[in-house]
Parts: C-alpha cells; sequence; structure tokens
C-alpha cells in the first residue's frame, strides 16, 4: 500500500457511513476524507466492543499488531491498519476496506482457484504465527486486483494457545524454507511497535510458537477435530 493510503488513515476525517451487519463487536464502514481524496474504510471502536472473559478491551491494539506483524514479514496479508483516538466513536482501528466480491471467501478461493493456494499457506502459517482464535472463511477476501487478504484479527496474540481456523487444508504439509526463514527472527526478537502493543507473556508466547514451527517445519494439525471458529463463514 502507498503512501497515500496510510495519510489517509492517519490524518482523514472519519464520518460513520453505517453499521456493518452480523459482527460481534460493533464495526462500521466510514468515509475517510483529506482534502479532495477520500476512501472507505473499516471502523472498529473500543466502545463496541462485547466483553470476553479471555481477552482485555482494547482489541483494536491487535488489530494493528497483525498489521505491524505482517508488515515486518513482508508478506502483505493484513490491510493497512492504524489506531485513531478522534473518530466519532472514540478510541479504536481503521482499517482500509477492501474492494472484493464478498461471494468469494476461503472455501470458494480454495476449490475454484488452486493459483491462490500458497498465499492461502501463508495466511495459515500467519495465524500459527499470531495464534488467531477467530479465521473464518469471510475473513479471507480476493481483492479486485486478485489479491487476497487476510481481515478480522481482534482476536490474535493471547499467551495460551488459542488457534480456532478453518484453513486446515495445508495441515501436516511441510512449511516452505522462505516462510520458514521469514519467521525465523522472531524467535529472538519481537519487533518493538508489535510487543508493546502487546503484554510480556503474549510476547514471549509469540516466540515459542515460532520455535515450535522452526523445529516441526510442518503446519500443525487438529488430532480433535475442534479447532474451528463459528460461524465457518
Amino acid at each position: 500500500m502507498s503512501e497515500r493510503e496510510l495519510t489517509l488513515l492517519v490524518e482523514g476525517r472519519v464520518e460513520l457511513r453505517g453499521l456493518i451487519p452480523r459482527g460481534s463487536n460493533a464495526a462500521f464502514l466510514v468515509r475517510v476524507s483529506r482534502g479532495d481524496d477520500s476512501v472507505y474504510a473499516v471502523y472498529k471502536p473500543e466502545a463496541g466492543e462485547r466483553p470476553l472473559f479471555d481477552f482485555e478491551p482494547g482489541l483494536h491494539r491487535r488489530e494493528r499488531a497483525a498489521y505491524l506483524l505482517s508488515e515486518h514479514l513482508g508478506w502483505g496479508i493484513v490491510p493497512p491498519t492504524v489506531i485513531r483516538e478522534d473518530p466519532p466513536l472514540g478510541v479504536g482501528s481503521l482499517q482500509w476496506f477492501v474492494e472484493c466480491d464478498f461471494r468469494e471467501h476461503y472455501f470458494t478461493l480454495y476449490a475454484d482457484s488452486p493459483e491462490t493456494h500458497r498465499r492461502l499457506l501463508q495466511i495459515a502459517l500467519f495465524d500459527c504465527v499470531a495464534n488467531n482464535t477467530d479465521r473464518k472463511s469471510g475473513h479471507v477476501l480476493r481483492g479486485h486486483d486478485g489479491r487476497v487478504w487476510g481481515i478480522d484479527h481482534g482476536l490474535c496474540f493471547s499467551a495460551g494457545f488459542k488457534l480456532r481456523t478453518v484453513i486446515w487444508d495445508f495441515a501436516g504439509e511441510a512449511i516452505p524454507g522462505t516462510l520458514l526463514e521469514g519467521i525465523a527472527g522472531l524467535a529472538e526478537t519481537v519487533p518493538q511497535d508489535v510487543a508493546e502493543l502487546l503484554d510480556d507473556a503474549e510476547v514471549t508466547a509469540l516466540q515459542r510458537r515460532v520455535r515450535r514451527l522452526l523445529h516441526d517445519g510442518v503446519l500443525p494439525v487438529d488430532p480433535t477435530g475442534m479447532r474451528y471458529p463459528w460461524p465457518l463463514v
């Protein structure tokens, strides 16, 4: 993504356009404008979060941490995401809105588009590193330009192992060497801008997960068949 896009998210005026339906937490489609330039984004205010027993309030920080982690890896999985204090409903995350065909999602991409499989495997690995608790099929989008994205990362980075995902088609497969090389540095050092959005136990757990992936060299298998989010899409 370009500097223009990040500048819009950081500096643009935020105008609520409507509530995005069917989410567990409140999420809004917003128009972000700066001068004559504008774009749509998804705004997730902390004030709209449903209380959770296993995650502290402030899921927007995890949305931002996932974006930063993706950028540090050079994988570009997560659309540009910033934290803003000044939108209409208070502090929350703003994420670039992916223009796409919403009839497509992980299940359709895996079944109908074999050329996306390497990207989908990469997203599966990212979710293992980030400990994604909520990778629904509808959280995988293909933009109109053909690029495949992952969205909705508010339930990531727990210190306890909580992986829940629909992406089990690559379970047990060897992780490509280039991807292992990409995550290797995280075993020793988590980038500061990611670490400061998490607590110490979560940072340590991220490093532990990476070491396990490097040791095993394969994507994990779910022997229970229970590690799925709900609903699936």
